[in-house]
């Protein structure tokens, strides 16, 4: 399944208790409609992710860039602190696609699908 939405916060790498490393990550997926005769819409959808590959790309998952991720999309439940019944949506992404950068964000350097993607499209990334 691929989703794309942008960053809510810069991308973690944790460790787990074997020892392996884990980019953890959350994206905001925004969607509008618009209902007959009513006004149009906006739903924000948020997704957490995780990617197992390689703990490299972190660097590059700063808060506000816009990527399209491929990956198995599953739910969560779980009670809340209050008793309420709640559940997350969660990815384990298997891969990454860079669409755009945060203007604010300065990244050195550049992963391969951010220049090959821009290279499709014309666009010069100015890095």
């Amino acid at each position: 399944m691929t989703i794309t939405g942008r960053l809510t916060a810069d991308a973690t790498v944790n460790t787990t208790k074997d020892e392996r490393k884990v980019v953890n990550f959350s994206v905001a997926i925004n969607d509008t409609y618009k209902p007959k005769g009513g006004e149009r819409v906006q739903v924000t959808t948020y997704c957490n992710c995780s990617y197992w590959i390689s703990e490299k790309v972190a660097q590059y998952l700063k808060k506000a860039t816009l990527v399209e991720l491929t990956g198995r999309i599953y739910v969560t439940p779980y009670v809340s602190k209050s008793g309420e019944p709640k559940a997350s949506l969660n990815c384990h992404v298997s891969a990454i696609k860079f669409l755009a950068w945060p203007k604010e964000v300065e990244v050195i350097g550049k992963p391969a699908e951010a220049e090959e993607t821009a290279a499709a499209n014309g666009d010069d990334i100015p890095f």
